[in-house]
């Protein structure tokens, strides 16, 4: 877990986190690199949007990690959640930036939550 920490804390790149309802209907949208947590655990700072209403009824999810190069490099995380968490002062905590420029940002209702990585692979390729 540490390799990929250190993976996310020094490579540049764009991330996309797809859930879906119980339904199966699918939802796509920008995210930010993962927060490491204890116990081997990560954490996106959500808000009340569709991801996390999709998350409420089927906890599996996919994020995928595109790095900022030439070429496709990047990785697949394929995550459950566990937890959420709602207090405001943990989730201003592990912010990596403020909200300076948007004070109306700190007013929306945020939810930190928690998933546990079941697998890891490559960007592209990879035996199944």
């Amino acid at each position: 877990m540490q390799d990929l920490h250190s993976y996310f804390e020094t490579t540049s790149g764009t991330g996309i986190l797809a859930t879906s309802n119980s339904e199966g209907e699918v939802d796509v949208a920008i995210y930010a690199r993962p927060h490491f947590m204890e116990n081997d655990q990560i954490a996106f700072i959500m808000r009340e949007r569709l991801s996390h209403q999709n998350l409420q009824t089927n906890p599996h999810a996919a994020y995928l990690f595109i790095e900022k190069q030439e070429g496709y490099q990047g990785k697949r995380l394929y995550l459950t959640k566990t937890k959420e968490e709602t207090n405001p002062e943990i989730i201003k905590q592990i912010r990596r930036r403020e909200n300076n420029n948007c004070p109306a940002e700190n007013e929306i209702h945020q939810y930190l939550v928690y998933f546990a990585i079941d697998r890891v692979r490559p960007l592209i390729g990879d035996i199944l």
